[in-house]
């Protein structure tokens, strides 16, 4: 007998389902997985509009800021 015959015969209905990241906790994995992705992609983001926010108020800011002087 097969080690995946035995699995599966120990499993019973559970075989081929996805297992929880915990047991205490109702996360599939993939669900976990996703998370990663987007919070990943959401920190690029953040990255990103630092970035930006930082280039307009030290570069661009002053340089337009001129004008205002009285």
């Amino acid at each position: 007998m097969g080690d995946s015959k035995r699995r599966k015969d120990s499993l019973g209905e559970k075989y081929g389902q996805e297992g929880n990241v915990y047991p205490w906790l109702p996360i599939k994995k993939s669900q976990a997985e996703q998370f990663v992705n987007w919070s990943t992609r959401g920190a690029w983001i953040g990255i990103g509009v630092l970035v930006a926010y930082w280039v307009v108020v030290r570069l661009i800011g002053p340089g337009l800021g001129w004008w205002k002087i009285n």
